[in-house]
């Protein structure tokens, strides 16, 4: 699926639940019903909300009044740095109070598998303009991520065999490796 059709239907989901959050009805059923993993935070980024699509995409099921910022076990950059939680996307929504698009990143989960995922963190504020909380909605890209990343290998592995120089074949022979198993472990499921 193209990633212009994923933020298109991100924000379809997005805007269910933020319509549903600034009627203030009866808005847990409205998450609750999106396919996708929703989840809301008070305003310090402490976890008040998730979906079942959360517990399922995650691994795990979020520890209320403990997680902070994040539904998922571990967090990593997709060049496989750890990645804090207080740096994560939704934290940086709500230390800036504006909405973070186009983040990618891997969620371990803790049974050892990967995700990788696309992050709609967006703030909400009460009627008189204070943050109230914020909203994220996780689109799961791991299958685009994985192929992108065996194409970089393949690009890789191509080059090394077109260079005649033995140092540049090997370093691009070693980044051809970190990338398939880059790709190889997002496809562990």
């Amino acid at each position: 699926m193209p990633v212009l059709s994923l933020d298109v239907e991100a924000d379809q989901f997005l805007n269910t639940a933020i319509d549903a959050l600034s009627r203030g009805d009866d808005w847990r059923s409205a998450l609750s019903q999106l396919p996708v993993p929703a989840y809301t935070t008070d305003s310090s980024g402490a976890v008040t909300y998730w979906n079942q699509a959360c517990v399922d995409f995650a691994g795990r099921e979020p520890r209320l009044g403990k997680d902070r910022w994040c539904v998922t076990w571990e967090l990593y950059t997709t060049t496989g740095e750890r990645l804090p939680h207080d740096s994560c996307p939704m934290a940086q929504a709500i230390q800036q109070k504006k909405p973070i698009r186009g983040c990618i990143a891997i969620a371990l989960r803790p049974d050892g598998s990967r995700r990788a995922f696309k992050a709609y963190p967006t703030p909400f504020f009460d009627e008189v303009g204070r943050l109230d909380g914020a909203v994220n909605l996780l689109i799961d890209v791991t299958n685009e991520q994985s192929s992108e990343l065996a194409d970089q290998a393949s690009r890789c592995r191509r080059l090394a065999r077109a260079t005649h120089d033995g140092q540049a074949a090997a370093i691009l022979s070693q980044m051809a490796n970190d990338y398939s198993a880059s790709a190889s472990a997002l496809s562990r499921e």
